[in-house]
């Protein structure tokens, strides 16, 4: 089983700085989700990374940084890009620390493992207070950035408590695999991912940081993904599965479904913010009605009705607006 100790121990932060500086593998809270870290300037300690998870070596991983001491973003990124637009600094103003990712052009010296072979790399800075101690702390070590995509073997539901982290990578040694416990995470879905490598913004993953946010704060009208984007994380048509089928539904004909079914329904869960009538038997998990508490909980959720043993998970389809795309987005990803 791999190692998990106490975030709050400062004697813990430590010891997962030096093992990332060695180069080995850490599951590091985030607001967002728990991540895999290893140090991105260490092209094997990635490469562990893509073999833990199951990972296409093409499928890049977003690069972590520590806060910028003195406020300056693009000097922070520097080490990581090769040109930083204006607008991208804009959004880092605005957001950094945060649940925003930029892609931006790489600097062909580093980052390439990590960056599954592109020319851009994605980079941002997490606000959660373990993610960021350990960030400095590795950094004393000579860890400039930490590669940590979600902390799930490929394709599956992303972890938000150190406890998932361990029963996802059972498997390891507490010698291959220390987790560090920040509790539960705050937000709950990965970060908002923006484009910035082609001279103006383009969105390639919805999170929680809404796309009026980001036109807002950059002065720049969000353009769409195209088929030119390059490579991001999270953006597969299928991802964040849970063994059981899902199936995204609207109320009514869920309703509906179930009253035909009856007690034969008794294989399947359901997550729904409406009220629904349900046979004896049945498992309900009760959707919040407010999106930011619906997406830090959605993943949690998830593997909960997975250990249940049910065959299928019917999810009442979320509502319409900006504020629910990436609880959206992440439901259409696991029921692809």
């Amino acid at each position: 089983m791999p190692l998990t100790l106490n975030a709050r121990d400062p004697a813990a932060i430590e010891a997962a700085a030096q093992r990332l500086a060695a180069g080995g593998l850490v599951g590091m809270p985030t607001e967002t989700v728990y991540g895999l870290a290893a140090d991105a300037g260490n092209a094997s300690a990635v490469r562990g990374i893509f073999e833990a998870k199951g990972r296409p070596s093409d499928h890049p991983l977003i690069v972590h940084i520590p806060p910028a001491a003195d406020g300056d973003w693009r000097a922070a990124v520097a080490p990581l890009a090769r040109q930083v637009p204006d607008f991208a600094v804009a959004l880092m103003q605005a957001f950094w620390p945060g649940p925003l990712t930029l892609i931006l052009p790489r600097r062909p010296e580093v980052a390439a493992v990590a960056a599954g072979g592109q020319d851009s790399v994605g980079v941002r800075c997490p606000s959660h207070p373990v993610a960021q101690a350990l960030l400095v702390a590795a950094r004393t070590h000579g860890v400039l950035g930490v590669a940590a995509p979600s902390a799930n073997r490929f394709g599956r539901v992303s972890p938000t408590t150190a406890g998932h982290v361990a029963d996802e990578f059972a498997d390891l040694s507490d010698e291959q695999l220390l987790i560090l416990d920040g509790g539960a995470c705050p937000v709950g879905i990965e970060s908002t991912i923006v484009d910035g490598s082609r001279g103006y913004p383009v969105l390639l993953r919805p999170g929680m940081i809404t796309p009026a946010q980001i036109e807002a704060a950059c002065g720049l009208p969000l353009r769409d993904r195209d088929a030119t984007a390059p490579r991001a994380s999270g953006t597969l048509e299928s991802h964040y599965a849970p063994k059981a089928r899902v199936r995204l539904m609207d109320a009514g004909p869920l309703q509906a479904a179930l009253d035909v079914l009856g007690a034969d329904a008794r294989h399947i869960a359901v997550y729904a913010r409406s009220p629904l009538k349900v046979a004896q038997g049945v498992t309900v998990r009760r959707m919040p009605a407010e999106a930011a508490q619906a997406a830090q909980e959605l993943f949690a959720v998830l593997r909960e009705l997975d250990t249940t043993g049910v065959k299928l998970i019917w999810v009442e389809t979320p509502p319409a607006g900006a504020d629910w795309d990436g609880v959206r987005d992440r439901l259409q990803r696991a029921a692809a």
